[in-house]
């Protein structure tokens, strides 16, 4: 395999279309334009967040400055990985094998996917769609947006967002905020999922939660958590991840 550094995204609807994006910035397009681009193209009645993470694959690539060689991590979960020769085409990764990420299985489970059918009927169709997204041209983060004179180990970091469903908006706020900061300050893989306390409110009870938004950092070691609203990618960086 060769080619630059990049980060990719896909999101596949039950019926097998799929969007993506290669973002070799790995700081443009993150889950919910993925979402926001099934809606528009597929004529939705909402962005299908539902989709999200049991119908995506993510691919990163880094160079390791130690082994000096490129690093590839590709992830996918188990309705996706059917589409792994397609996921290669798309990223241009050869015949490379994706890892199954088995994560979020209750959420996953047909009955919920189901359940959002009436509703989207459309996602149940097929369309011979294959999309991609294109990095949008906003500037780059300036350096200062990433602490200095810190070196990042290529680990996986897992993240969990508690949020209420009910304030879509607020939601998505949060998400973007969350993403430019996450990928300000890391330079390896990561998770994240997205849990709507107003459906499952038994994860909510399991994780202690008594206020939304929640961010809780599960991997690695030891779990971190931020309570309330973000007010700034340095309050995340700092808070969560514990870097000055």
């Amino acid at each position: 395999m060769s080619g630059p550094s990049f980060k990719g995204l896909a999101l596949f609807t039950p019926a097998g279309d799929c969007v993506y994006c290669r973002d070799l910035r790995k700081a443009a397009h993150w889950h919910l334009d993925l979402c926001a681009a099934l809606q528009q193209q597929l004529g939705l009645n909402a962005p299908p967040y539902f989709l999200l993470p049991c119908f995506t694959a993510t691919v990163d690539r880094w160079f390791d400055a130690h082994s000096q060689s490129l690093v590839t991590v590709a992830e996918a979960y188990p309705r996706v990985l059917p589409f792994e020769t397609l996921l290669n085409t798309l990223f241009e990764l050869g015949d490379l094998q994706w890892q199954p990420n088995y994560g979020n299985q209750e959420e996953c489970c047909s009955q919920v996917i189901e359940s959002y059918r009436a509703d989207f009927p459309q996602l149940w169709q097929c369309h011979d769609l294959i999309m991609p997204i294109q990095p949008s041209a906003d500037p780059e983060p300036t350096q200062p947006n990433r602490p200095e004179n810190l070196e990042f180990s290529p680990q996986l970091y897992q993240f969990k967002l508690f949020v209420n469903g009910s304030d879509t908006l607020a939601t998505e706020q949060m998400l973007r905020l969350l993403h430019r900061s996450l990928e300000a300050a890391l330079s390896s893989p990561y998770s994240l999922e997205l849990v709507d306390v107003l459906k499952h409110p038994e994860m909510a009870e399991a994780e202690h939660i008594s206020a939304t938004p929640t961010l809780i950092q599960v991997l690695p070691q030891p779990p971190r958590r931020l309570v309330g609203l973000f007010s700034s990618q340095s309050q995340i960086i700092q808070q969560l991840l514990g870097q000055d």
